[in-house]
């Protein structure tokens, strides 16, 4: 809670200010029945207009000095809780970038999204309103009180009995509300949910026939969102009527027992029109509190929920004493040292005790079937996560020992699922090294072989890509992808089965231009194809390391491998056949 109340302290001097000029709004709600008591006791009463211009005259400056201030309250106001909204934002998103894939895996994408805005706009309009009436209203409250029992002590002990039963209901019902919120909270990440996967997926729901089975399921969510917003407003709605009840009671007790006391002569009407005056602001004091009960228990919600992505400890951070990757020194050499690995919060092992050294400047090509643990070990490499046991070294240095950023900023990663950003084609490949030159995206492009397909496009580097590439072909895509990570010149290169959707001419073309590229090249491939120039194979199955060797020796002594390779064979030869047919 700490944590987010700090990001108010920027904003200090705008608060104090908005509070000041709400004070002033407040004492002059509160002085203003007692000029009206005096208007009429003294003016009206006493048929004297003098009295009633000159005080009504006052009222009327007084009126207008609130007015000035409620206007700046609200410009202070509303600077201070916009800054605050922006800056909590902005540090949400920051501390989103620190996490590992494991604290990731804690929450869903909707449900950060919807911490993000909804949440933090809820905190930040809570701030607002605060400055604005939420201070305000119950001061008024508790000031309207004093002034009643100021003007008549038995009259204003009336509005006194009334108001603290009604402030410990209030009390009730935000505590009561506070849950309900949470769940609303809850149940709109889940809509949230729902509705990203089905925009991101709609060609395949189409494709699919699957529209009427997701509008079901949207409606499921949506329902029971509704069930709980129903359930958290009906609570308010019910708030209200209750407070109006029991405070007009209370001012028809004043009515009643005040016209007793003015015609014995114990009070005067206009000091029994004061308190009926008080007595009416409370009330609409009390409903104005209504409504902070509905905004402060979303509140408290919204702060829990973001007080919990700031309270996520990052399991994965550089030591005090990680050292420095020096340029000259970095040759790109990739040892796995006995590694094994288990995704946190599971037991079962991906990868178990392997071992081998990709040296400085080869190649290294990764086969295994699904599951095996290939895009796993990937993963380990830049350190996404962490190894579960054993060591990986970057030229002879655990990765554990190095600056995390340096170490990043050594690796180009193409990963299995391409994905570009909504921009231009150059903004896409510059996205891999900030600061690229027109000459480095271009020469990256030209390796990637993608160079020619840009030329043919309407503006071609500043031809605009849409959202997660849709008006690409999935070879494009991973062109543009591995263009990207060349852009950055690595020492390490990680495509993770990138090649996939390449023709064999295109993939011969890129894998001979990767060789002018002074870095070392892991290939996780499904491909012997892809696999056959490399300078060690490993072959995965089940986390484990079945075979290593190149190509010939693999092909000679292992009968999974030369199974795979025949089975690759069959199927060009099949292939080349119907082509010609």
């Amino acid at each position: 809670m700490s944590k987010i109340v700090s990001y108010l302290k920027p904003y200090r001097l705008h608060m104090v200010i908005a509070i000041l000029l709400m004070l002033v709004e407040l004492v002059v709600e509160l002085w203003q029945p007692l000029l009206m008591a005096k208007i009429i006791d003294e003016g009206i009463m006493k048929k004297d207009t003098g009295v009633v211009t000159t005080w009504g005259l006052v009222m009327l400056g007084v009126s207008a000095l609130a007015f000035g201030a409620g206007i700046l309250n609200s410009f202070y106001a509303g600077h201070a809780s916009q800054s605050y909204g922006y800056d909590l934002r902005k540090a949400l998103f920051e501390k989103v970038q620190s996490f590992s894939f494991s604290n990731f895996d804690r929450f869903s994408t909707s449900s950060l999204v919807t911490r993000m805005t909804n949440d933090v706009t809820m905190i930040q309009n809570t701030v607002f309103m605060s400055l604005r009436i939420m201070m305000r209203a119950p001061l008024l409250i508790f000031g309207g009180l004093i002034m009643a029992l100021v003007v008549d002590v038995k009259l204003g002990l009336i509005l006194a009995g009334v108001t603290p039963f009604l402030v410990i209901f209030l009390g009730w019902a935000m505590t009561k509300a506070r849950g309900f919120f949470l769940a609303m909270q809850k149940n709109l990440d889940r809509v949230n949910s729902v509705l990203r996967e089905n925009l991101t997926s709609m060609r395949l729901i189409k494709a699919f026939l699957r529209g009427k089975h997701e509008v079901g399921r949207f409606a499921e969510a949506n329902d029971r969102l509704r069930e709980k917003t129903v359930s958290a407003f009906r609570l308010i709605e019910y708030t209200t009527p209750v407070l109006m009840l029991f405070m007009n009671a209370g001012i028809l007790a004043v009515l009643w027992f005040g016209s007793f006391e003015v015609n014995a002569g114990e009070t005067k009407v206009g000091e029994v029109v004061a308190i009926i005056n008080y007595g009416t602001r409370i009330t609409g004091a009390l409903g104005v509190v209504s409504m902070i009960v509905m905004i402060f228990s979303r509140a408290r919600a919204s702060v829990q929920r973001v007080v919990e992505v700031f309270d996520t400890e990052v399991d994965l951070v550089e030591t005090a004493d990680a050292e420095s990757i020096k340029d000259k020194a970095s040759q790109g050499q990739v040892e796995f040292d006995s590694v094994s690995f288990q995704y946190p919060g599971t037991s079962i092992p991906v990868l178990e005790n392997i071992s081998f050294t990709a040296k400085a400047g080869s190649t290294v090509a990764i086969l295994g079937a699904t599951g095996s643990g290939k895009t796993s070990l990937f993963q380990l490499i830049p350190r996404l996560y962490d190894v579960s046991a054993g060591r990986i070294l970057l030229d002879g240095k655990d990765i554990r020992d190095l600056k995390l950023e340096e170490l990043r900023r050594k690796i180009g990663y193409v990963p299995q699922d391409v994905l570009l950003f909504t921009g231009t084609v150059a903004e896409n490949i510059s996205w891999g090294k900030e600061g690229a030159t027109m000459e480095e995206i271009i020469e990256a492009a030209e390796s990637a072989q993608i160079h020619e397909s840009i030329g043919k496009f309407p503006q071609g580097y500043d031809s605009r890509i849409g959202q997660k590439g849709v008006n690409l072909s999935g070879g494009q895509k991973q062109r543009i992808s591995i263009a990207r990570a060349l852009v950055r010149k690595p020492r390490i290169l990680l495509l993770d089965d990138s090649t996939s959707a390449l023709d064999m001419k295109t993939e011969s073309k890129l894998l001979k231009a990767l060789r002018n590229y002074k870095c070392t090249t892991l290939i996780v491939t499904q491909k012997i194809s892809t696999a056959v120039n490399a300078d060690i194979i490993l072959l995965l199955e089940e986390g484990k390391i079945k075979a290593t060797g190149a190509h010939a020796d693999l092909l000679r002594t292992e009968p999974l491998y030369r199974k795979i390779y025949e089975t690759q064979q069959e199927e060009e030869k099949r292939v080349y056949a119907e082509g010609i047919n």
